[in-house]
């Protein structure tokens, strides 16, 4: 299920843990393995020699900074620019894309200034380009660490600005009603498997020459030639979710060039998860944090009138899913799209109130209030362009990043036997990520991510309760990262901490990114205060 944003589609995060092994038993007996190993190590020699050259071009070019398209909707003094790359880092001199930047100047004296912090919020498939209005907002989180660092923003490859990416067309994309994830047949599963095979397809077709490329290694070396771009000998990183798994393949490939990283909600890197595990690992989670925020609704049973215990509201959602099967709200509102719609719940808490708030004027007959909120807006262009790109760059990169079982017997014996006990989303994600099992393009093996030499201290936060990246993902990468520090926020579970108000985080997040101190032991915060009605 993808890290930092709703999906539109079903939802995104998943492994090849037996495929590995298997290649490791068949690589100790036959040759072309090991050749095939040869080839890759000559493909990475050469990649990492068309980084270097592609990041001295951009040293020397820089970034020709202008005020942004009225369109992109940056207010001044946000400034944009681009950076060319090469498609492929194996043919440096190849192929370019650009990919899209934004930039805001520090916001104190020039003697307080430390560089660019350079962002991604996740997805994959996440823009990073509103960065910046962190700064032209006043949003007093992150005021400090502003007088200190330029705030920039990127598109990564294949999202938004930057070479975009696309799978079917967009107005086909948010259609509605769906089938329901959750199948009652046989039939229903086929069809589903036809529907991601076609995905698959239409991803070969509308975009087949960027797809081998739609990889996290190239994304992190994509940020190694911005890096440079900017004039920046080090890199200063603040990567969310899925940003935290583009820090974890950057500081593994770049150690020397890490100045400051901070990775906040974090993908577990362990190449067994990457990524058919990781989604299965998700649905345990999603199930977890869905029951806490109907315990919550249920403890405001005087405001929102959805049952007064966490089961009665649980049969209360059962009963809304049930109605919506048979006849969909609106003409438009049925299964698929009250996930697309309640997910975002266990996602953040922000969405705690609105949400049950929507359900609570549905119950009470304002039928127009959820099919506002849960349906596609089929006069939204640009907002339906926008989420169609953010699935298909999540699809690609998922699908290319790792070898994905190709079994739909592995896929239906281990979604069955989950759904069984987290129903909220497993086959909704399930169905999400099944292109990747007919994927039409070549699929690699995930990088070791590990501790090379010069690598500095690096700064992890994460939620024990997350649903889109669980807690297991900050323990490994700590592990990984000798020197790291990890700081928990305990009992609360809302996606992207950095972005909450929390003293105990805040106030060492800032410390890191102002001193590079990240203090002599991993600590643990208590929660952030829980929504309110």
């Amino acid at each position: 299920m993808r890290g930092m944003r709703p999906r539109r589609r079903a939802a995104a995060f998943g492994s090849a843990g037996a495929l590995v092994t298997a290649t490791l038993i068949a690589g100790a007996v036959t040759a072309p393995v090991a050749n095939a190993a040869e080839t890759a190590r000559t493909v990475q020699d050469r990649e990492a020699k068309g980084v270097a050259v592609a990041a001295a071009k951009a040293a020397k070019k820089g970034i020709k900074w202008q005020d942004c398209p009225e369109s992109w909707g940056l207010e001044k003094p946000i400034m944009c620019g681009w950076v060319s790359v090469p498609l492929d880092y194996a043919k440096p001199n190849g192929k370019q894309i650009k990919i899209a930047v934004d930039r805001i100047g520090n916001t104190g004296r020039k003697k307080e200034r430390q560089g660019a912090l350079v962002y991604n919020p996740g997805g994959p498939g996440g823009s990073g380009l509103r960065f910046p209005r962190r700064v032209t907002t006043k949003n007093p989180l992150w005021a400090n660490v502003a007088k200190a660092y330029d705030f920039v923003g990127f598109d990564p490859r294949g999202v938004g600005k930057s070479a975009p990416i696309s799978c079917v067309d967009p107005q086909q994309f948010v259609k509605a009603p769906k089938m329901d994830p959750v199948p009652d047949s046989e039939a229903d599963k086929l069809k589903q498997r036809g529907l991601a095979a076609d995905y698959a397809a239409g991803c070969k077709k509308r975009s087949g020459a960027m797809l081998p490329y739609m990889t996290t290694p190239n994304t992190a070396r994509d940020l190694d030639v911005i890096r440079a771009a900017l004039g920046e000998k080090k890199l200063n990183f603040l990567g969310v979710s899925y940003g935290t798994y583009i820090a974890a393949v950057y500081g593994t490939l770049f150690p020397t060039h890490v100045r400051r990283m901070v990775a906040d909600s974090v993908v577990n890197p362990s190449r067994e998860k990457i990524w058919y595990q990781a989604n299965l690992d998700q649905d345990v989670a999603f199930e977890m944090r869905w029951k806490d925020w109907t315990k919550w609704v249920a403890k405001h049973d005087a405001t929102y009138h959805l049952g007064d215990t966490q089961a009665k509201v649980q049969a209360n959602w059962l009963k809304l899913r049930a109605t919506a099967k048979k006849n969909p709200i609106g003409g438009l509102v049925g299964p698929a799209e009250l996930i697309s719609f309640f997910q975002s719940a266990p996602y953040y808490d922000s969405a705690w109130a609105p949400t049950a708030q929507v359900w609570s004027k549905y119950a009470a007959g304002d039928t127009q209030a959820l099919v506002d909120a849960a349906a596609p807006d089929l006069t939204d262009t640009a907002g339906n362009a926008a989420s169609e790109n953010g699935n298909a760059v999540y699809t690609a990169v998922e699908c290319t990043d790792a070898k994905w079982p190709t079994s739909w017997k592995k896929w239906d014996r281990d979604n069955t036997r989950l759904h069984k006990n987290y129903p909220f989303m497993t086959w909704a994600n399930a169905w999400m990520n099944l292109p990747c099992a007919t994927w039409q393009s070549k699929q690699y093996t995930p990088v070791e991510v590990k501790t090379k030499k010069g690598l500095p201290p690096v700064l992890i936060v994460q939620s024990t309760r997350d649903a889109a990246t669980p807690y297991g993902g900050a323990v490994e990468l700590h592990k990984r990262f000798k020197g790291s520090r990890l700081i928990t926020e305990t009992k609360a579970g809302s996606h992207g901490v950095t972005s909450l108000t929390n003293p105990c985080v805040n106030q060492r997040v800032d410390t890191y990114l102002l001193t590079g101190k990240v203090g002599k032991a991993d600590v643990k915060c208590a929660p952030h205060a829980t929504p309110t009605p």
